[in-house]
């Protein structure tokens, strides 16, 4: 638990809620629990089923909160393994599946038989009477089986006094049965079913899709778990291999050379440690006897490493990042709680409206036919079917334009937060940089040309795992056939080291401090300021000093072009890295970033508290895995090309192309996607205004309304497709 948590007099459990089936069910639990006495606020994040409450210890405690929920069908526990969700989610998808499956193949008869009525294709009057009953018949499994998961949500958010959408879609349905029925009766043949059977199975298509989609949310936290593979681990006096989850705090466990650390612990011994992973540095980091490692790097070291294990599986850092990833998920941003708002009085006018256009024609002196005919209408008119493809359509075009461009919308919802967004926040390493060092400038000892100090320099590095070591040898062409051979090798780990020649001469490679206790004469640094902040790496023969290079993480191509832009268009924009100061405000001025929106050596938490700082809605960009509570922290967040498996599973979208231009592409086409989003809510809210003033005050029947409603579809259908012919911005 938080620091802030323990010293808290309030409490913020994490809860998962079983049984819900969409948004509807969401806001009726939070309203039920927020009713609460001691609860100070709840949020229940439908994607991940999980629920974030505030309150008094007591008030918040799982014995306290389960029996409310249950009361209104739900089921309250513990917060489920992130394992145990993707079974749940699995087996919700092949729930939904087969009562599509039965939607589908029942439903698409009674369209069909529809039709056949609709257009006048039949020959008598007493065959489409026939016809009619056989398309009611086909309708009832599709209206009794596929359409109770709605019936069951409507229910239950009567019961919590939050209907929802279920609620309007459970009577419209039921309505358009009995309606229908009813007049099939009386010998009519102007039925309804198939407005229930396409109500129902839309919407079963559309739950279906939310919960494939909420399956692969769940990889962001997949990606952040480590391997089970057995562990080295001492024990009765020999080394053994113990499954992780086996290995507890205190027990010493050996690291082999390149392999990765699973568990929190201290180092018996020195060693090289790639901690990239959790810290961002671009640079490896010499550990000495003693320091803390955790879970999540990677030993480089050549030789084996002896470590005592201080956190076993479940209570590693990386377990606490996925914890707090969780948390930061449930947390719902302004512009959901906008929405959830919208959502919440939008079902009880439409009922209202209904009610009363029922009353009302009753009251004028109509029979219960033409009265349930109209308040069916209203129904049918209120339900939001062009509000619902004003946003997904825009949405879906604004996906063709960002794919054209080279990116990759894995969450198509980011694109209405990408058009609002006040604050871009940048990892450094792998994200503005390479991600690998460069030689950025070099001073030589006169009379030596680079030939032969690209020659010499083969030599000296040849072999060594160090990264500004390789990174040498890249710039000198390491030819093995042009250097001189080495037979001995001296290492000094976190130095430098001595390699000498078959020719018995040596060279010295290492840092300026260990060749100046070498007795090597070292020379004035230069004076170029934007230097000071580069690696320095100093190479020297039996002859003294020979060489200096100054190596830094060199910026992608079109970082600086991309912050530019990025600042004339009044955003926001900081770095935030895990890096060391020097190297982060070199990088800053290189690419036009005033200092104080360059913040150097955050972890994650501490980048990801810096994060929630910033003006919303916020956008970060970053590659590792430790960006990922940043990523999660964030409204919406985008993974470069290069980005790890980790940083890919959680950003709302991935760029496909080098650099980070494309942040700069998505957020224009956000901004036009947004444009056409909010044309298409006016106009279907322009509809819905009109046609329910008009079905109140004059009887309208339901198949009018769907034509209405099928015109007010395709107003929002070319005003989306325009935004797709259009050509994208640059």
């Amino acid at each position: 638990m938080p620091e802030d948590e323990k010293t808290s007099s309030h409490n913020t459990p994490l809860y998962t809620l079983h049984g819900m089936w969409c948004t509807s069910c969401a806001l009726a639990v939070e309203g039920a629990l927020t009713r609460l006495p001691g609860v100070i606020d709840a949020s229940v994040h439908y994607p991940t089923a999980t629920v974030w409450v505030k309150g008094e210890r007591n008030a918040v405690d799982l014995t306290e909160l389960a029996p409310v929920v249950k009361r209104l069908g739900y089921r309250l526990t513990e917060l489920e393994a992130v394992d145990d969700a993707h079974e749940r989610l699995e087996q919700e998808s092949r729930y939904l599946t087969l009562r599509l499956l039965v939607g589908a193949a029942f439903g698409m008869w009674t369209m069909l038989a529809s039709l056949l009525i609709y257009v006048g294709a039949l020959p008598s009057a007493s065959i489409e009477q026939v016809v009619a009953w056989i398309s009611g018949a086909f309708a009832l499994p599709v209206v009794v089986y596929s359409g109770l998961p709605f019936y069951r949500a409507g229910w239950r958010t009567l019961l919590a006094k939050r209907p929802g959408m279920d609620v309007l879609v459970s009577l419209g349905a039921i309505g358009a049965v009995s309606v229908s029925i009813g007049l099939l009766w009386r010998g009519s043949v102007e039925v309804y079913f198939d407005t229930a059977v396409m109500l129902i199975v839309l919407l079963l298509i559309g739950r279906l899709v939310e919960t494939l989609c909420r399956h692969r949310g769940l990889k962001a936290l997949d990606a952040l778990a480590l391997p089970d593979a057995a562990i080295s681990a001492w024990q009765k006096g020999d080394w053994v291999l113990l499954p992780v989850n086996d290995v507890v705090a205190g027990m010493r466990v050996k690291l082999a050379p390149g392999e990765l650390v699973t568990l929190d612990g201290i180092l018996d011994a020195p060693g090289w440690i790639d901690t990239a992973s959790l810290t961002g540095e671009s640079l490896p980091r010499y550990f000495n006897a003693g320091q803390r490692v955790y879970a999540g790097c990677r030993y480089l070291g050549a030789t084996p490493l002896v470590m005592q294990v201080t956190a076993g599986a479940g209570k590693r850092r990386l377990d606490r990042l996925r914890h707090e990833m969780r948390r930061y998920q449930a947390q719902k941003g302004e512009l959901q709680k906008l929405a959830d708002r919208f959502a919440a009085w939008l079902s009880p006018l439409a009922l209202a409206l209904s009610l009363v256009t029922l009353i009302g024609a009753l009251l004028v002196g109509l029979g219960w036919e033409d009265a349930l005919v109209r308040s069916l209408s209203v129904l049918v008119v209120a339900c939001p079917c062009a509000v619902g493809l004003a946003v997904p359509l825009a949405s879906l075009a604004g996906n063709g334009q960002a794919m054209q461009q080279g990116i990759a919308l894995r969450d198509p919802a980011a694109l209405e937060i990408l058009a609002r967004i006040h604050s871009v926040a940048l990892d450094k390493t792998g994200t503005l940089t390479t991600g690998s060092h460069g030689v950025l400038h070099w001073q030589v000892r006169d009379g030596i040309d680079k030939h032969t100090l690209q020659h010499k320099l083969t030599s000296a590095v040849a072999g060594s795992e160090h990264p500004l070591a390789q990174a040498l040898a890249r710039w000198s062409g390491d030819d093995n056939n042009q250097r001189s051979k080495p037979y001995k090798v001296d290492e000094f780990p976190g130095e430098g080291r001595r390699v000498w020649l078959t020719n018995r001469q040596y060279l010295m490679v290492g840092s300026v401090r260990w060749l100046a206790r070498q007795q090597v004469d070292v020379p004035s640094q230069a004076a170029d300021g934007t230097l000071a902040s580069a690696s320095q790496v100093m190479l020297a023969d039996e002859s003294g000093w020979l060489a200096t290079f100054y190596l830094t993480d060199q910026p992608v191509d079109d970082a600086e072009q991309s912050v530019k832009r990025l600042l004339a268009s009044g955003y926001l924009v900081a770095m935030i890295s895990g890096d060391r100061q020097g190297a982060v405000s070199w990088l800053g001025k290189r690419i036009g970033l005033p200092s104080e929106a360059c913040y150097a050596q955050r972890s994650p938490e501490a980048k990801a508290r810096l994060l929630c700082g910033l003006p919303s809605p916020t956008l970060f960009v970053g590659d590792g895995v430790n960006d990922t509570l940043s990523m999660a922290a964030a409204d919406v967040s985008i993974a470069p090309l290069s980005a790890s498996e980790a940083a890919r599973e959680g950003a709302s979208a991935q760029l496909m192309s080098p650099g980070v231009g494309g942040v700069v592409k998505l957020l224009n086409i956000a901004k036009r996607t947004r444009r056409v989003m909010e044309q298409n809510l006016f106009f279907s809210a322009l509809y819905n205004t009109l046609a329910l003033g008009v079905v109140v005050v004059m009887a309208i029947p339901p198949l009018i309304a769907v034509l209405a409603m099928a015109i007010s579809s395709l107003s929002v259908t070319l005003n989306a497709a325009r935004l797709a012919w259009s050509e994208p911005e640059q």
